[in-house]
């Protein structure tokens, strides 16, 4: 992939005017030398709205870890599936929390697919993921991007966009894929803060990375991603019932992406080496 200044095509903030998207932050506002994950992961897509650092960072893990693309692909994978389970249960409103870039394979486009009218709102508090997002949303309808950070769920839930979408009182699908191993801390209460504004018949979606099959190898992802802007935090498949208290985990409960609802062709003959698990919980 060529190298491009910023202010070219990555960021969007020069139109052919030579005029800056007002939406867009600066040079100034992001160190671009830092790698961030949403980056680097939108990089292991085969997105472009990413800088030298995240693609330096996941050649790094491609040194560690030669099927990195297949965990990011795998991921994303599950995350279309759920989206494509939650709509055939009737669930037709999404909040995406950790959105990254909505590139490749992203929730509105899954829920588009099978119902044009479905309503999501992507989070993400990176601010380059965030006003790429904004700039891919605007000719999509029922779609929208807050810049929160979802720590916060006040600010999340509170928020104009949220409120202008998303109606609380019907089931809604709270996507989390590969988001919860970037918080560090103690993240059921958390889970809880936002269980507590979903109606019943709500589901949660959750896809986490885990070093429990493969613990050497992820020692060595763990330490690439202490360089970056987010560390990595681990937890094991036998953590989703904490995590999802208050759902019920739909089959086959909690298990390697790869392995949930999958098409025989997503299907790995080693699941572990997507190092990430992946399940799904019904509010009753």
């Amino acid at each position: 992939m060529p190298e491009r200044r910023f202010g070219e095509h990555l960021d969007g903030s020069a139109d052919s005017s030579g005029s800056r998207d007002a939406n867009q932050p600066s040079k100034d506002e992001v160190d671009i030398s830092v790698p961030n994950p949403a980056r680097i992961y939108d990089y292991g897509l085969g997105g472009d709205h990413n800088f030298a650092s995240d693609r330096e960072a996941f050649h790094k893990l491609l040194e560690v870890d030669p099927d990195s693309r297949t965990v990011v692909r795998s991921n994303r994978a599950f995350l279309r599936r759920a989206v494509r389970f939650c709509l055939e249960r009737g669930i037709t409103q999404f909040l995406d929390l950790g959105s990254g870039v909505p590139t490749v394979g992203n929730v509105h486009d899954a829920a588009h697919e099978m119902n044009p009218d479905a309503r999501v709102v992507y989070v993400d508090n990176e601010p380059i993921a965030a006003a790429h997002t904004r700039r891919l949303l605007q000719d999509q309808p029922h779609t929208a991007i807050i810049q929160e950070d979802l720590r916060d769920p006040e600010a999340v839930l509170n928020a104009p966009e949220t409120a202008d979408l998303l109606d609380f009182s019907q089931p809604v699908g709270l996507m989390m894929a590969a988001v919860l191993h970037w918080v560090g801390d103690d993240v059921t209460e958390l889970l809880a803060r936002y269980r507590r504004a979903l109606g019943p018949g709500s589901a949660l979606a959750i896809s986490h990375l885990t070093d429990e099959d493969l613990p050497e190898q992820m020692r060595e992802v763990e330490a690439i991603f202490a360089d970056t802007s987010v560390p990595v935090t681990y937890r094991p498949r036998s953590q989703a019932p904490e995590l999802i208290t208050g759902f019920d985990i739909v089959e086959p409960g909690a298990v390697y992406c790869s392995e949930w609802r999958s098409e025989p062709h997503e299907s790995l003959a080693q699941p572990e080496r997507t190092k990430i698990w992946a399940a799904v919980g019904i509010k009753s």
